[in-house]
């Protein structure tokens, strides 16, 4: 069985995306919990990935670290391809987004951490997270409005059907509820999707139950 070496589910968004995607798709896998916190946490790393980050994927010999490269591991061995769009143009939006998502907005990262048991209420922003917003809504808007959603139709995905954008995404999501982030109708619904989807209400159900604290995640 998958071994899947995750960080505090209230504020690990780096874990929660593998995570999804593996529950999403009823595969089986176990859960290794590693405390963010915790003094000795390369320590604990140290077996599993060189750079002493979760999440990790342990699939027999394989070792898969980084949340995008897990993400493409679990689509090419056990999905069949089924986790990005079939259409080519939207497996290449698809695959650009999450690209940008993974190696950019750090103004939003910085300022408006996951957490997930935060109770939700606005807070003042820079313009850089300003920025940051608006460019995640456009992103939105233009995967949505390729595949057909508009709005006032039945809320759909992405890409359509739930793929690695999706799962890539989610923590964005999960920080727009958290923070009230003022939102277009077309968003609005695919947030509410998104939320609540069976896979997530799951990892929510855990991560308010964790009972540490990390102060620097509490905004």
């Amino acid at each position: 069985m998958m071994q899947l070496v995750i960080g505090n589910k209230n504020y690990s968004s780096w874990s929660l995306r593998p995570w999804l995607l593996l529950q999403h798709f009823k595969l089986s896998f176990a859960e290794l919990h590693i405390s963010l916190g915790a003094a000795d946490m390369h320590a604990q790393m140290a077996p599993f990935c060189p750079n002493y980050k979760v999440p990790v994927l342990l699939d027999g010999p394989v070792k898969v670290w980084d949340s995008l490269a897990i993400c493409e591991y679990i689509n090419e061995q056990y999905l069949n391809g089924a986790a990005w769009p079939e259409d080519v143009r939207q497996r290449a939006l698809a695959r650009s987004v999450c690209a940008e998502m993974h190696s950019g907005f750090t103004h939003l990262r910085a300022s408006l951490p996951m957490n997930c048991r935060r109770t939700p209420a606005a807070v003042d922003m820079c313009d850089g997270v300003k920025a940051d917003i608006k460019r995640i809504i456009e992103i939105w808007q233009q995967c949505l409005s390729l595949c057909g959603n508009h709005t006032g139709e039945q809320a759909n995905f992405l890409f359509g059907q739930f793929s690695i954008a999706d799962a890539v995404f989610m923590p964005v999501v999960s920080r727009f509820h958290r923070y009230q982030i003022s939102v277009p109708e077309d968003v609005r619904q695919y947030m509410e999707l998104m939320l609540n989807l069976p896979a997530y209400q799951h990892w929510l159900q855990a991560a308010v139950h964790e009972s540490e604290t990390i102060a620097g995640a509490e905004v």
